[in-house]
């Protein structure tokens, strides 16, 4: 997490820099605008970035055999957001393809053993939760 919007999803290059603080796509929580990526190209820009913010509070890469279709997709928990961003990576290029709203900050995922995807909410009535497959 960095400024008030603009969270990243970089891909990431030894001995590359991508800019922060000096640019972003979002401002300073004081409301002072931070310059766009766009401005200062010889920084690498995000992938993906969220405005406004999902607060992501980490991710994993799937590689379960219970949702084959999202081996090596990443899923991002949202705190902000209050849901799960699939987010599928091809090559040296990401996008987000889906987002699960879940109607509470999501403070953990992780792969299960046999591939289901826990979650776990944040805060107090939060809930652990096995996501499988729709039968």
């Amino acid at each position: 997490m960095g400024p008030r919007h603009g969270d990243e999803f970089n891909r990431i290059i030894g001995g590359d820099n991508y800019g922060w603080p000096i640019v972003s796509w979002g401002d300073q929580y004081s409301g002072i605008p931070i310059p766009d990526h766009d401005t200062r190209p010889e920084f690498n820009a995000p992938e993906i970035y969220w405005v406004p913010t999902v607060a992501p509070s980490g991710l994993i890469i799937y590689q379960g055999a219970m949702f084959p279709k999202w081996q090596n997709n990443a899923f991002l928990r949202g705190l902000r957001s209050k849901s799960l961003v699939r987010i599928r990576i091809e090559g040296d290029k990401a996008h987000e393809v889906e987002r699960f709203a879940m109607d509470k900050r999501i403070r953990e995922v992780e792969e299960g053993p046999k591939g289901a995807i826990w979650v776990l909410e944040d805060k107090k009535g939060g809930r652990l939760l096995r996501l499988t497959p729709h039968k």
